[in-house]
């Protein structure tokens, strides 16, 4: 089962912290305790440099078919004849249903556009006036449709480059074109909309899909999740070293939680990290660095 990125970065720090528990705290403390010289304390740290990153606004989305009418008898009558089938893909103003109403006159119900017939009458079935002869639907272009929660509508605008996997597996790029004014009273999402071409009718009504959102890029860095503390406080975040050579904890932003590291803000652009004794020193403790 796949974990959540929450889920993840909970285990991140919880199982360091139980395994040292049970192993015998005191002897895995005498273990892992950096080297003192002095006063001081040795710390291994490293020099990070922030790069542009790319965030993601990622949501559950489903599609679906940009018309559906359900095309009417204006009369009643025998149905002598159907000009498409179940599935077909028909033009506009294709006669759908020839309706017999009096020996050799007939009346005709024609496709209002050019779209898929999702279900059509037999012949030989009497319509009453106002009766479906058939339903249509199109499907090029295909919208998607998906509610972004309220703290992340002020990162999205129509024209943003928008990622899409279907349940299918089928992938798409698109663009945002659609972005709501109002939020749904029983969700609290705005619905944004990505109108897809279609032509070849293989993306379906109503399939699940996840979509993508690029929002703004922004300065980020990579590190890896064993480094995370949590303070006093309970706020997460990382243990640096300033210029003055004293450490201190800064609180992060995770963005993306990937497998090759976790993608955060709320540092600067160039920083020294603790990456080894960050737990056994404090804000405004002076330290040894030993940088790799």
């Amino acid at each position: 089962m796949k974990l959540t990125k929450n889920v993840r970065i909970s285990l991140y720090i919880l199982v360091p912290i139980l395994l040292w528990m049970i192993s015998g705290f005191f002897k895995e403390e005498e273990r892992q305790k950096p080297t003192e010289t002095g006063d001081l304390f040795n710390v291994q740290t490293i020099l990070s440099e922030a790069s542009e990153f790319q965030p993601l606004i990622k949501l559950k989305a489903s599609t679906k078919s940009e018309k559906r009418i359900n095309v009417k008898a204006k009369t009643s009558g025998e149905v002598v004849k159907i000009g498409a089938i179940q599935g077909a893909y028909v033009e506009k103003d294709t006669v759908l249903c020839s309706l017999g109403i009096v020996e050799l006159n007939r009346t005709e119900v024609k496709a209002p556009f050019s779209g898929f017939i999702e279900q059509i009458v037999k012949p030989g079935n009497f319509l009453e006036r106002g009766q479906v002869c058939a339903t249509i639907i199109q499907l090029d272009p295909i919208t998607l449709i998906a509610g972004v929660p309220e703290y992340d509508i002020n990162k999205v605008r129509i024209g943003q480059n928008v990622l899409v996997e279907l349940v299918t597996g089928q992938k798409i790029k698109g663009k945002l074109t659609f972005v709501s004014k109002s939020a749904s009273p029983d969700t609290r999402t705005f619905i944004v909309e990505s109108q897809i071409e279609n032509s070849d009718g293989k993306i379906k009504d109503g399939l699940t899909a996840e979509i993508s959102i690029e929002i703004d890029k922004v300065m980020a860095h990579k590190i890896s999740p064993s480094i995370l503390l949590l303070n006093d406080e309970g706020k997460l975040g990382i243990r640096i070293v300033n210029k003055n050579k004293y450490a201190k904890f800064i609180e992060i932003i995770i963005l993306e939680d990937s497998e090759e590291g976790l993608w955060v803000t709320g540092i600067p652009e160039e920083v020294e990290i603790v990456i080894q004794g960050q737990g056994f020193v404090e804000d405004g403790q002076e330290v040894i660095t030993n940088r790799i």
